[in-house]
């Protein structure tokens, strides 16, 4: 495994994973932002889902509530986030697969989901891993299927221009904060790909961008 291709914690150490619930609430309007990305997917029932990067299970949980007959899976890299993706899921009584790996490299067949879903994934990827990770988006969806997700974008307004300029000293979210995504989401073979809704929160801009598989 190349060093780019080490899975980072969501909070940079595992000891803080625990925190994670609290501080995102905490930071962001983390259910309108997410209530807002699964109402725009008009997911129906039979669907078949997958919450990319699905952390603690908060988006999934989310979609198998607003459509009890879709098909939810969850994947992340990290063995203990997924124990509390689990646990979450069972005290809310939805069933959801929630299986390890990583998003460069899926673990699923070809053309298996009508839509991938993701938030706050990208952001924490290379510019290599991102390009990949969207190539087998491209590969897991159906055609037809949806890709659309959360993550920081480029920055609008005073304090997201100043907060970027903190975050640009990360290599990873680069991409992100000089507005690359949109083409390299093109770059992976989406058609009617766009940048529908933007808030400014405490980490800056956070942009909902689609992509749909022709």
């Amino acid at each position: 495994m190349r060093k780019s291709d080490k899975y980072i914690p969501a909070l940079g150490r595992e000891w803080l994973t625990p925190l994670y619930d609290p501080l995102i609430r905490w930071a962001i309007p983390e259910a309108k932002l997410k209530t807002r990305l699964v109402d725009q997917a008009h997911i129906e029932a039979g669907h078949r889902v997958l919450d990319l990067g699905c952390g603690t299970g908060t988006l999934a949980i989310l979609v198998k509530q607003v459509c009890p007959q879709s098909g939810v899976g969850g994947l992340d890299g990290d063995p203990k986030i997924l124990e509390i993706a689990r646990g979450k899921a069972e005290r809310a009584r939805v069933r959801i697969a929630f299986d390890l790996g990583m998003a460069i490299e899926l673990p699923y067949p070809d053309n298996i989901f009508d839509h991938v879903l993701s938030s706050f994934v990208l952001h924490h990827l290379t510019t290599e891993n991102k390009a990949r990770t969207f190539k087998e988006d491209y590969r897991v969806l159906q055609p037809g299927g949806q890709l659309r997700f959360l993550d920081l974008g480029r920055p609008h307004g005073a304090y997201a221009v100043l907060i970027s300029r903190i975050l640009r000293r990360f290599e990873e979210t680069l991409d992100n904060l000089q507005g690359r995504l949109p083409d390299m989401i093109r770059d992976a073979g989406f058609h009617q790909v766009d940048e529908p809704e933007r808030r400014t929160t405490v980490f800056g801009t956070i942009s909902l961008y689609t992509g749909r598989k022709p």
